[in-house]
């Protein structure tokens, strides 16, 4: 296991010389309790936490907060998988069970915030494995990272597909009251026998659905980044159609397709699992993907179209975001002009 190697730079980066943390730190657990059996704990403690997203990525937003590496939630499509063959740790079963923790990172977080290098810039949380994974329900790192974002009002958002964040939903208010936070919910199909096999240790769709309900209640808009749409698995219109019905109903803000793609790592892994459970798609997806880790233009922009067109007529998308309520003063009633009386018997 190379922990030398996990470092900020991308692979090839020179930078990479210099670890993020070395072997002297790291404290390997295993717990027998029934959510943890089978499962590696690497407790690290990391020299950085605040990561530059790579200059090539599509990413909207530039610095990330990652405290774990690895997730139990086993989503056999995970784009993040090829991380863990940076410290020649298995991109299969060894991602979804050897898990990575920082456990110093609410402390780091805090000062690197606090120093005057940090212009307070956008932070995003969950993009690599998500911050709300099972391990999170121990080591509890999200409170004491959200604290030290509000602390120092730094603007940041996080995509989930965890139930757990309803834990921090008083730190989540507070947060919103002095800086700007984003909150996305990953929901890509209603389906239950699809959500079984691809996304085996998630929470179900709907119970995700009900985070976005009681995160509206509460006032902090949510939006569902439907993601992965998975060709012909999860794009038939009656599928596509349900799953935007149920987002709308949650309350979500927006919805915004995303169609599944198969990086190196996640791709060797996917097609397994296809071959297993649909072999007479194997070869659909070797023409799909032939040119690469996305589908097709064409395929995207059919999805983004159909979605948003449901999106329309359930009536969520951007327009429904919320908006300081503005009530309108009524005009005072013009002063009568003094004129002539009209005379009446009555």
């Amino acid at each position: 296991m190379r922990w030398e190697n996990l470092t900020d730079g991308p692979a090839g980066d020179r930078t990479r010389d210099a670890a993020l943390f070395g072997t002297d730190v790291v404290t390997t657990r295993t717990f027998d309790t029934p959510e943890f059996r089978g499962i590696t704990f690497h407790e690290i403690r990391a020299r950085s936490i605040i990561n530059r997203v790579p200059g090539a990525s599509r990413m909207p937003f530039e610095w990330t907060v990652n405290p774990y590496r690895g997730c139990t939630h086993a989503c056999v499509y995970c784009f993040a998988r090829k991380t863990h063959s940076y410290l020649d740790l298995d991109t299969g079963i060894g991602f979804d069970t050897q898990i990575v923790v920082k456990v110093n990172a609410p402390d780091l977080l805090r000062r690197q915030l606090a120093s005057r290098r940090w212009h307070g810039d956008h932070i995003a949380m969950g993009t690599n494995v998500d911050c709300y994974q099972r391990a999170e329900g121990r080591y509890r790192l999200m409170p004491g990272i959200i604290s030290a974002l509000t602390d120092h009002a730094n603007p940041f958002s996080i995509l989930t597909k965890g139930t757990l964040i309803l834990r921090d939903l008083d730190l989540l208010c507070r947060a919103a009251a002095v800086t700007d936070i984003g909150i996305s919910v990953s929901v890509g199909f209603t389906d239950q026998e699809l959500w079984r096999t691809v996304e085996p240790g998630t929470p179900a769709p709907e119970r995700r659905l009900d985070v976005v309900r009681t995160l509206s209640e509460h006032g902090i808009d949510c939006g569902v980044l439907m993601a992965p749409v998975i060709p012909f698995l999860g794009d038939h219109p009656g599928q596509l159609r349900a799953t935007v019905r149920a987002i709308a109903a949650s309350g979500a803000t927006s919805v915004t397709p995303l169609v599944l793609h198969l990086r190196p790592g996640a791709r060797e892994w996917f097609m397994a699992w296809l071959g297993q459970h649909h072999p007479h798609l194997v070869g659909r997806y070797e023409r799909l993907y032939a040119e690469g880790a996305y589908a097709p233009k064409w395929y995207q922009r059919r999805i983004t179209r159909q979605v948003h067109e449901l999106a329309e007529e359930f009536g969520i998308g951007p327009s429904r975001a919320r908006a300081a309520r503005r009530i309108p003063i009524p005009e005072a009633e013009p002063e009568p002009v003094a004129g002539p009386t009209q005379l009446t018997l009555l």
